[in-house]
């Protein structure tokens, strides 16, 4: 009886010896994991830069290299504040000044790294079956323009790039008391350019490549250039996420090949 138990022992105490390894080797599949995410790059890109940036991307991979390329299109504003609130990117490209500054002093993305790539034009656009040329300038009738109930799209005025310039472009020109009430404010410039592009409103305020690239919408006019800030995308590594493959994108972002491919887009290239 007692080299029963003895032998009932040892079996039992050799199958928890093989037990305990098992979380040594479930580490090892997270290690794998660890290393793949290295070679991932989110990039956080104005909505503006969405189809040349796709393009870029298509460039990139071609070329053969193994990093992944991910983009988060959206305002300059709401991509700032995810950043802020944690949300993982390698690389932040904004269309204004003033939301890169924001990452910058909050220490966020790396001011040595931060580059202004490209620049645009502001411009007015109307529905293709309606539009007709459009003459911006100070003391023009809005009220003629618009017609009774007529409204204006663009980004939300105080804080989507697109918008926050529209509102100093019609500002500077005296007609922002007049065409405040008017405005239709949209979380991106693509948002307010799909409301023309269905014709819900007559007219919006725009850039210039996003209007390239619509089916239903032309340019009626363009803002003079002293009546906003120029409209510029300063690109920058993001802070602890300048890993060697979003060093290598990050380059080819403001390589030869990839200027090519925004002047495709109508972007001017800094």
């Amino acid at each position: 009886m007692s080299s029963f138990i003895l032998r009932r022992g040892l079996i039992i105490g050799l199958l928890l010896a093989t037990a305990s390894l098992a979380p040594v080797r479930a580490e090892e599949p997270a290690k794998v994991s660890a290393a793949g995410a290295e070679t991932t790059v989110t990039t956080f890109a104005a909505a503006s830069l969405t189809n040349a940036f796709e393009d870029v991307a298509k460039a990139y991979a071609a070329k053969g290299e193994k990093a992944q390329v991910k983009f988060s299109f959206a305002a300059s504003s709401a991509l700032a504040k995810q950043l802020e609130a944690g949300a993982p990117a390698s690389i932040f490209a904004s269309a204004d000044l003033k939301w890169m500054d924001y990452t910058d002093g909050k220490g966020l993305t790396l001011p040595a790294t931060r580059a202004t790539v490209l620049g645009n034009a502001l411009v007015l656009v109307a529905p293709a079956d309606k539009a007709k040329p459009v003459t911006i300038a100070k003391g023009m009738d809005i009220d003629a323009l618009l017609g009774a109930n007529g409204r204006i799209a663009t980004g939300l005025v105080d804080s989507v790039p697109v918008g926050v310039y529209a509102k100093t472009a019609f500002t500077n020109l005296g007609l922002w008391d007049k065409v405040a009430p008017r405005i239709v404010g949209s979380e991106s410039v693509r948002a307010a350019l799909a409301l023309v592009e269905r014709g819900e409103v007559p007219y919006g305020v725009v850039y210039a490549t996003d209007a390239a690239v619509a089916k239903n919408v032309k340019v009626v006019a363009v803002f003079p250039t002293d009546s906003h800030p120029p409209v510029e995308y300063p690109f920058a590594l993001v802070k602890g996420q300048d890993t060697p493959a979003a060093k290598s994108f990050f380059a080819f972002l403001q390589g030869p090949e990839a200027k090519e491919i925004y002047k495709k887009y109508g972007f001017t290239v800094k």
